[in-house]
């Protein structure tokens, strides 16, 4: 209730649920986020790199300075805070390593996190098991294999007509609205073409993509490390949200299954508790659209800045491919994943003791001087533009690849195709967070 000037505040003793609700929170955030912030911020008085690098507003506008700095230090730096990467040959090899795992086995964590990790009232989203991105094999093994089917690129090939059909749609309602008017591409494009794509292969109704939008870009910094309480809190709201909404969801599909892949999921009761059922359907749709979009518009921001490209790319329309490899590589959607050793190991000749954890840049990787030339430079004629590790690799590799490869193609062809002369027509606004590169608002002249 919103209390006005005239009405008396009331103070009621809290009910208990309530009240352990809150202590619950304040407890996850204190051992996701608050401690992580003291330490931070500790070890950036101290000059650390990577504290400044997950701290430092400046350097979340424009971090591959910093990326750069990290790897003149060498292939693996240890701080005070942890160890990173931005070694395209140690993330690579990191990603892909047996030693090294996404979350650690709660029963070698202390009383407090391993609680907070596995009480059945937790918050179930994309950083918390049983998420795929937060489970190791066999766990996620068997989690990615009821749902690779669907993912595979002769599947997602298939839909390549419908992302054009869908495009062109989005396209003419843009121009009808805007009247002559800038458009701001985000809202009216680069993310309701990936959202409605990814709606329709779940099987959740397509009406819902405006609040689907709504919770992925609140709940998106969860993906950060060092959220204030105030972020957290909102953080884990939406998720909520989203949950509770899945689970009436899940329960009209029992009722009215379709050929959808949640109906598929769905079925298979006997393999899945809700509680895994919720965490995949959760993270498959908020990676189905919030990556991409940050990829439409980066591409898009990146070809209106160089008009040479852009012509190339009109001139030969086979360009297109390579050309979002580049854009992936140049501007990766996701700038950064970690990984944990899960026992004594070694990394490109660096020791590296079990329970490490090892930040890996993907976007300082991505701009590695020994595998790609030039590589603050921007090139959509790269020859080995695909060696980038946008899409992560190894096991958690992403299942949405193709798609998203064939999404950024189809929306950036047919944008620039229709509308030769788009421009910028004010400023761009980047997302706040430092995981997801992206913009929040990118305002266009259709020309």
């Amino acid at each position: 209730m919103t209390l006005t000037s005239n009405q008396p505040v009331v103070r009621a003793v809290r009910p208990p649920g309530r009240l352990r609700a809150e202590l619950l929170t304040a407890g996850s955030w204190s051992a996701r986020h608050g401690v992580a912030r003291v330490a931070m911020k500790r070890a950036r008085k101290q000059g650390d790199l990577q504290a400044t690098l997950f701290s430092d507003p400046a350097v979340r506008a424009n971090p591959f300075p910093l990326y750069a700095q990290i790897r003149e230090r060498g292939p693996v730096l240890k701080g005070s805070f942890l160890a990173a990467t931005a070694s395209h040959a140690v993330a690579g090899a990191t990603l892909r390593s047996d030693a090294f795992g996404v979350v650690a086995d709660p029963s070698t964590l202390p009383a407090l996190p391993r609680w907070l990790m596995t009480r059945p009232d937790r918050t179930i989203g994309p950083v918390t098991p049983p998420s795929m991105l937060a489970v190791n094999p066999p766990d996620h093994t068997r989690y990615r294999r009821l749902v690779s089917k669907v993912f595979t690129p002769r599947a997602m090939a298939a839909m390549r007509g419908r992302v054009g059909e869908l495009a062109d749609d989005l396209l003419d309602r843009a121009e009808r609205e805007s009247r002559g008017e800038p458009v701001d591409l985000v809202s009216r494009y680069a993310s309701l073409l990936p959202v409605t794509i990814i709606a329709e292969i779940l099987g959740v109704p397509t009406e819902m993509r405006s609040q689907f939008i709504a919770w992925g870009s609140t709940a998106a910094p969860v993906l950060d490390i060092g959220l204030t309480y105030r972020e957290f809190r909102r953080v884990d709201r939406a998720i909520r949200e989203l949950n509770e909404w899945m689970s009436g969801h899940f329960a009209r599909l029992r009722r009215e299954p379709g050929d959808d892949l949640l109906s598929q999921l769905v079925r298979v009761e006997n393999e899945l508790t809700e509680t895994e059922l919720q965490a995949i359907a959760g993270l498959l749709l908020a990676a189905g659209f919030e990556t991409t979009v940050n990829l439409i518009g980066n591409g898009a921001e990146l070809l209106m800045q160089n008009e040479d490209q852009l012509a190339d790319l009109r001139a030969d329309a086979n360009g297109w491919g390579n050309a979002v490899e580049e854009i992936l590589r140049y501007e990766s959607p996701v700038q950064n994943t970690a990984r944990l050793a899960l026992h004594d190991t070694e990394v490109a000749g660096v020791p590296v003791r079990a329970g490490t954890f090892l930040s890996v840049l993907i976007g300082g990787a991505n701009r590695d001087p020994e595998v790609f030339d030039d590589p603050e430079r921007f090139d959509i004629h790269r020859t080995n533009a695909r060696e980038h590790l946008a899409f992560s690799s190894g096991v958690h590799y992403c299942l949405g690849a193709a798609l998203a490869r064939i999404e950024g193609e189809e929306a950036l062809r047919r944008l620039f195709e229709r509308y030769p002369n788009l421009a910028v027509a004010g400023r761009p606004l980047r997302r706040p967070t430092r995981t997801l590169r992206g913009y929040v608002e990118l305002p266009v002249r259709l020309g």
